[in-house]
Parts: structure tokens; sequence; C-alpha cells
């Protein structure tokens, strides 16, 4: 019989924080965590705000950064891409609108260390929707399909 493998205890603590992190992002999405879908997709407008606002970070092609899943010195992680590569498309719509709003420090809180700012009074509600649009539209259907479908059990979509 083969003995079962367990993480070893860094990686265990990583998962346990990543875990730790979704349960407190999705506790904090309220009545300002909308949901996506409900207006007009412009998906045109929603490009043109991911290359104002969003590009500089996530990359023109939604490539992210190198090495997006280690931490730097600072303790943040580099832009993660919202490609099909990413992590971005395993959460919820209500959960990647109130990241976006209001920002990876401020929506985690605690000692969680985030890059990414809060775009609440910079983006209206409806342009944070027609980006996630954007972003959206690039995924192949499959991974649209999925997406939705958890947003659905979200409440958000």
């Amino acid at each position: 019989m083969t003995p079962i493998r367990l993480p070893a205890p860094t990686a265990l603590l990583t998962i346990l924080a990543t875990a730790l992190a979704l349960a407190t992002i999705l506790a904090a999405c309220g009545e300002d965590a909308a949901p996506v879908a409900g207006g007009p997709v412009d998906l045109a407008a929603g490009k043109a705000l991911y290359v104002q606002h969003c590009a500089s970070c996530h990359g023109t092609d939604l490539e992210g950064q190198a090495n997006w899943r280690e931490r730097k010195a600072d303790g943040t992680l580099p832009a993660p891409p919202h490609d099909a590569t990413g992590h971005t498309w395993h959460h919820p719509d209500p959960v990647l609108f109130a990241y976006i709003k209001q920002g990876g420090q401020k929506l985690v809180g605690g000692d969680f260390k985030s890059g990414m700012p809060g775009y609440d009074g910079i983006l209206t509600d409806n342009q944070i929707r027609q980006v996630l649009d954007y972003i959206k539209s690039q995924w192949p259907e499959e991974i649209r399909t999925r997406q939705a479908e958890m947003s659905k059990k979200a409440g958000g979509g």
C-alpha cells in the first residue's frame, strides 16, 4: 500500500490562507457587490476601460505579470492574468465586482497585502461591469459557462 503524501506545511498554510481570504471576500460581498449581468453589454467600452485602468498591471492581452503566484518582497502578489491561464474565472461575479470596487486590502482586511487598488470613485458600477464583461468575453466558452454557473449559485448571475 502506498503511503499518503500530505502537502508540505508551507503549502498547507498557503492553501488555508487562500481559503480564508476567499471566504472573507465572499462574506464581504453585500449590496455593493452587484452582479455583472443586468445591463447592456458594451465590449468596446469595457476594452477601452481595461486598457486605460487595468492593462498596465494585468497586461494588454490579459496575460498578467510574471511569477504571479509568488509573493514579492513587500508581501504582495504580482497582478494575475485575466485570461484562461489565470484564476479570475474561478471567482463568481460578486467577488470580482467587489474586488475591483474596493481593492484587495480594503475588501479582505487584516494582514492581507494586496497591490490591487480599489476603483470606487474612479469607475462607476456600470464601468466595472463593462470591464468584467470584456475580460469574460476573452475566455473560452467552456470557462465562461463554468464561471457563469458559479456566479448564478453565488447570486450574481
